[in-house]
């Protein structure tokens, strides 16, 4: 445990953070006001991404979209399409239904935590994100950065999840009533930038001196983590199916569940064995003659690992399926996930 006096550590973090915080499009610089859209938004956009992924993305929303009437105007398939590459579409899905909510209630964020976690997509870590900085609310902001980093200044050996409660504790007895907001994204940033993963920069930390996990020896290899299983890996067949007059059927995937709302080209169900072609073509959207290209799409989801096969079908005019028939030179129109991205150029490749 730490012996330095929680003030001793706030103070010399701050002072870090006032000369070494990174510039993001979606932080207010010093005496700029804060937009509670634009840390919202960013919060939303942030959840198991990284910042590196989200810059370009958050960029191009707020130039199309400044602000949450004009998102809570747009249509779900246009922000769908501007989410498309971000991964973790339910997000998408919760961030449109959140931005409706809030304009219809005026345009303005509620300012505690309590409120903010009745919104859609909004749990504890989000919630205190925004009432810490966008409102000067002093709330525990604990991100994984945050874990990492108070984990080893307090020498917490208890492996995550389980030690979640008591980092939390611990962050909040440093949270100023001053600048929780600042103290928050300091944390955040120092995570990110010197007490890393592997090799923390531990000359460069304003808290090493302070640092129990330093002085024992162990700062490396905090914080400590459950042993997680392998990823089981799934297979499918997904159709690709044309017609002459240089377009390729596309549905969309149900609202709820992985991927939902998205556009797709259609598929077998993905499951543990692999399908033969025969098996697959009874799940087809039509009766065609199928030809099994050569080679995987290979994808990597959170729980498990997806290896597709594609096959490809030739359809007429008068064949009809469930779905819409979309422009080989316009697929960027559709908002495709990532994994349907890698079907096409797949297919692309190969078929041609």
């Amino acid at each position: 445990m730490s012996e330095a006096p929680p003030s001793e550590l706030t103070k010399a973090l701050l002072g870090w953070y006032d000369r070494h915080r990174r510039v993001l499009p979606w932080r207010a610089l010093p005496g700029e006001r804060v937009d509670p859209y634009r840390v919202w938004l960013s919060e939303i956009m942030l959840q198991q991404t990284t910042v590196a992924a989200v810059v370009p993305y958050f960029e191009a929303f707020v130039e199309r979209w400044p602000t949450i009437d004009a998102l809570a105007a747009a249509e779900l398939d246009q922000v769908l399409r501007a989410w498309a590459g971000l991964g973790y579409y339910g997000r998408a899905r919760n961030l449109h239904r959140c931005a409706r909510l809030v304009s219809l209630s005026g345009g303005g964020f509620p300012d505690d935590e309590t409120a903010l976690r009745a919104l859609p997509g909004i749990g504890p870590y989000t919630a205190a994100a925004i009432a810490a900085i966008a409102f000067g609310r002093p709330a525990p902001v604990v991100d994984g950065n945050v874990e990492r980093v108070s984990s080893r200044l307090f020498a917490v050996t208890d492996p995550l999840p389980a030690a979640r409660t008591a980092l939390t504790s611990l962050v909040s007895a440093l949270v100023p009533p001053d600048r929780p907001g600042d103290f928050a994204q300091a944390a955040m940033d120092l995570g990110a930038t010197v007490c890393t993963p592997r090799n923390p920069a531990c000359v460069l930390c304003p808290w090493s001196a302070s640092c129990a996990g330093r002085l024992q020896g162990i700062a490396a290899t905090l914080p400590r983590k459950r042993e997680k299983p392998p990823r089981p890996t799934r297979h499918g067949i997904v159709f690709w199916i044309t017609r002459r007059d240089g377009t390729v059927l596309l549905r969309r995937r149900p609202e709820k569940g992985l991927l939902g709302g998205m556009m797709e080209f259609p598929s077998t169900p993905w499951r543990e064995g692999a399908w033969t072609l025969v098996e697959a073509a009874a799940e087809a959207p039509l009766f065609l003659d199928w030809r099994l290209l050569p080679g995987e799409v290979r994808h990597g989801f959170t729980h498990f690992q997806l290896n597709l096969s594609v096959a490809v079908g030739g359809a007429t005019p008068r064949q009809h399926a469930r779905g819409v028939w979309a422009r080989l030179d316009r697929l960027e129109a559709h908002a495709l996930p990532t994994l349907m991205r890698k079907v096409a150029r797949h297919a692309l490749k190969k078929a041609y």
